[in-house]
């Protein structure tokens, strides 16, 4: 090297680098992140504990899903939100399906949620809790839709697993109560994927059979709130409502409540009450007919004794001793009526011919006649035949005719002699 000249200075590859392509604007490098992380994982499943829930007026849900270590913000937007069956809220452990996407404004990233489900036995009870007041409020638990089972029934269907010790133990209580009945099993699976697609298809096949079934019994044994979800699912609640045969549900063990006990029209604590509740001890029936037949043979004879004492009285009465001397006392009085009457009937006759000939004889003094008797007359115009009372009615010429007590005379008026001039 010539003297005088300094040494060159090696130069950073990176530097070159930079040089050659320039550098990148934020945007760009936002981009370029956008692109590698939504393409890597466009679909995945991530688990956590919600926190900073909240779901404003538009309907979109934004929240935090963390864990001991580590925080995602999360949205889910309007029409997946309104597919989620349970409550979104903080503290709930849920596991959620979706895909990263970069927020470039603010140059972070989030999670979309398209899919969520509650994590865990917490999550199950408050699915429960849930769906029992949606059903409650269509009145799918309504007591006033419960009806009797029938007290005698001749043919049960039972819905379980033909497996299961549910149905030994219901079979071994029916048969030690009662033997005359007639046991159809539906066979079911009782838990697992598809169990109550299985429940709600043989409660409905039931209320097709013939002859006609009197109960269906829904039964299985103990277990887990897990093990016992086939009862709690919506379609097997409906199913059991809408089921044209009284039901009976022993799911379980006492402390065991699932929806499809509420929706049934009777509950029993375990299979085996289900039997004890659907037909009744042939002892117990025996010694109950017993009782009857020994209170209807104390009443018969009751009875018999009452309607002999009743005869016994009816005989003593005077009509039974004597049955015609009542005739002849009515016959006795008959006679002393005709009696009084034929006697009253001729007073009356003679009280009337009494009264008739003192009206006659008023009317005889009073009669014209009986004044002609004392010696006078009566005369009348012979033309008119009018009572003559003065000489001053007649003229000369005139025809009078003059009646007497015995007959009457016709003349002719002569003379009036001297007529008072007036």
């Amino acid at each position: 090297m010539p003297a005088g000249e300094s040494k060159p200075m090696s130069r950073d590859p990176l530097q070159e680098e930079r040089d050659k392509a320039g550098p990148l604007t934020v945007s760009q490098l936002t981009e370029q992140i956008k692109d590698l992380l939504e393409g890597e994982f466009s679909s995945l499943w991530v688990c956590g504990e919600i926190s900073n829930f909240s779901r404003p007026q538009s309907g979109h849900c934004y929240l935090t899903l963390k864990d001991e270590g580590a925080q995602l913000r999360a949205v889910i937007w309007r029409g997946a939100a309104a597919k989620v069956d349970f409550e979104l809220q903080d503290g709930l452990e849920v596991v959620c399906f979706g895909n990263l996407d970069v927020y470039a404004p603010r140059g972070s990233y989030q999670l979309v949620i398209r899919q969520v489900q509650p994590l865990g036995l917490g999550a199950l009870e408050q699915r429960l809790r849930r769906l029992r007041e949606k059903l409650a409020a269509e009145g799918l638990f309504d007591p006033d839709t419960k009806r009797e089972l029938p007290p005698f029934p001749r043919t049960i269907a039972v819905v379980t697993s033909p497996t299961g010790a549910a149905i030994r133990d219901f079979l071994q209580v029916l048969r030690r109560r009662w033997r005359d009945v007639r046991v159809i099993v539906l066979p079911v699976r009782v838990q697992g994927d598809g169990a109550a697609e299985e429940i709600a298809a043989a409660i409905e096949a039931a209320g097709r059979l013939t002859p006609r079934v009197d109960t269906l019994v829904v039964t299985r044994g103990g277990g887990s709130l897990e093990d016992l979800w086939a009862f709690n699912e919506e379609v097997v609640v409906r199913a059991i409502h809408a089921s044209p045969i009284p039901v009976i549900s022993g799911v379980g063990h006492e402390i065991d409540v699932t929806l499809g006990d509420l929706a049934a029209d009777v509950r029993a604590l375990t299979p085996s009450e289900a039997a004890e509740l659907i037909v009744p001890a042939a002892v117990d029936v025996a010694a109950a007919l017993g009782g009857v037949r020994m209170r209807l043979a104390a009443a018969l004879r009751a009875r018999a004794t009452q309607s002999r004492l009743r005869l016994e009285r009816l005989a003593d009465r005077r009509v039974f001793r004597q049955p015609y001397e009542r005739v002849h006392d009515l016959a006795r009085r008959l006679d002393e009526l005709g009696v009084r009457g034929r006697e009253a009937m001729t007073r009356r006759v003679t009280t009337s011919e009494q009264r008739l000939a003192t009206a006659g004889a008023q009317l005889e003094s009073l009669s014209p006649l009986a004044v002609l008797g004392r010696g006078y007359s009566l005369t009348t115009h012979a033309s008119t035949g009018q009572v003559v009372r003065a000489a001053s009615e007649l003229a000369e010429g005139d025809k009078i005719v003059t009646r007497f007590a015995d007959g009457e005379a016709t003349s002719r008026v002569e003379d009036l002699g001297n007529k008072e001039e007036h």
